[in-house]
């Protein structure tokens, strides 16, 4: 399961528990809203629902978003709405239609949750001036948040290319004979550097410039931080394993194996499966 990652918005003297599973989707508590309006925020959520713009707004979102919606029970609901026994919470929305923009979380930091897109609609409905602050904070949280991940990319791209010095001094010291001509020397250096793209990314160079004609830079210039990381400590062990005369196919294998346990070290919000390497002889690999 997705490692979910918390955060808090503070909102004139309110804070408001916010979280994501994957950085794209944000939940943020209609309870903590819901609370600068009363002590009973079950209450006002529950009322809330109960109005036929918020169902329209809800059922609009739901088809939008989620394939598993049910259309039919929303309807039934749609048809009920405004009258006086007519009653909705959480709960019977999310068990009756499948719903997946409203959600509700049990545990001491529990409540109900929504979407980021109903949530605002939740504040307008509560204080139009409290959404504002709810939004000025939001924007405040999300810009630091861009602020680390660009600090954090940056300083592993920096990492990378100073042990690309190391990796590179262990090519010349070991795999270059003496009399090789400058061509032969850059390739030597190239099919290195491919080895290690191919062990991180499933491709050479040449592979992702011919499926990115369109993108300027490499495949490194668009890692993210994690790969950045992993091929900087994948620098500086294949250039202990090329001083130790590892063959290049054993090499790539011994590589590959630190790919998937260091990503899967890192990588505690995603695992994407990573493209299988054939580790069939590379070019030099006698």
């Amino acid at each position: 399961m997705a490692k979910i990652v918390k955060d808090t918005i503070h909102a004139q003297g309110i804070d408001i528990g916010i979280y994501t599973a994957d950085f794209e989707n944000e939940f943020i508590s209609l309870t903590d809203i819901a609370k600068y309006k009363s002590d009973d925020p079950t209450a006002v959520i529950q009322n809330w629902m109960r109005n036929r713009d918020v169902l329209d707004f809800l059922g609009l979102w739901e088809t939008l978003h989620n394939s598993n919606f049910k259309p039919l029970e929303f309807e039934g609901f749609r048809s009920q709405a405004g009258a006086n026994a007519f009653t909705m919470s959480p709960k019977k929305w999310i068990d009756a239609t499948g719903a997946i923009g409203i959600v509700s979380k049990s545990g001491r930091y529990g409540g109900t949750f929504a979407h980021s897109d109903i949530a605002f609609e939740f504040a307008s409905w509560i204080s139009p001036e409290f959404k504002l602050y709810i939004i000025k904070d939001y924007k405040r949280l999300k810009t630091e948040e861009t602020s680390r991940l660009s600090l954090g990319w940056n300083l592993n791209r920096e990492i990378s290319k100073l042990n690309y010095k190391i990796h590179t001094d262990a090519i010349k010291a070991n795999l270059l004979p003496p009399q090789l001509t400058p061509a032969q020397i850059a390739f030597t250096y190239a099919d290195e550097a491919d080895l290690l793209n191919v062990v991180l990314f499933g491709m050479t160079a040449k592979q992702w410039r011919d499926a990115n004609p369109d993108k300027k830079g490499n495949m490194r210039d668009y890692a993210t931080i994690n790969q950045l990381l992993v091929l900087a400590n994948l620098e500086s062990y294949n250039a202990i394993l090329i001083q130790q005369g590892r063959a290049q196919k054993e090499r790539m294998e011994l590589l590959r194996a630190l790919v998937v346990q260091q990503l899967q070290t890192l990588d505690a919000l995603t695992f994407p499966a990573l493209p299988k390497a054939e580790f069939e002889a590379i070019d030099g690999d006698k």
